[in-house]
């Protein structure tokens, strides 16, 4: 299985941008589609967005949809997740998750792994 480590996440201010990064180590990245889901406190986890193995497919949640974009670089074994006009409801620790399905759209963690540790995302007013 990969081994998925997040980073920037930060406080940003509404209207605010942040790139989430998630670095990939072990069994190749290249092979698996991949995702973000996001978590806040006394709820459920929750798709975010997710992309197949090369890329050129992508699946958003609708209320990110034209402020998100997903990319990956195979070739440096991370993923990315550009947040554009932050908003409070955005607020949230982050994960990165790697299919363990074909269903990599069907924004079930049921069809997720290896999850990272999270980071945490926090925007103010």
């Amino acid at each position: 299985q990969l081994q998925l480590v997040e980073s920037g996440g930060g406080l940003v201010q509404t209207g605010g941008s942040l790139r989430l990064s998630c670095a990939a180590s072990g069994r190749t990245f290249s092979t698996y589609a991949m995702g973000w889901f996001r978590q806040t406190p006394g709820k459920d986890r929750e798709f975010v967005a997710a992309t197949s193995r090369s890329g050129l497919g992508t699946y958003y949640k609708d209320s990110v949809k034209g402020r998100f974009t997903i990319s990956r670089d195979n070739a440096k074994n991370t993923l990315y997740l550009q947040m554009n006009s932050l908003k409070l409801e955005d607020t949230a620790v982050y994960y990165c998750a790697a299919a363990i399905t074909e269903k990599w759209r069907s924004g079930q963690k049921a069809d997720f792994a290896s999850w990272g540790q999270g980071t945490q995302v926090t925007v103010s007013s």
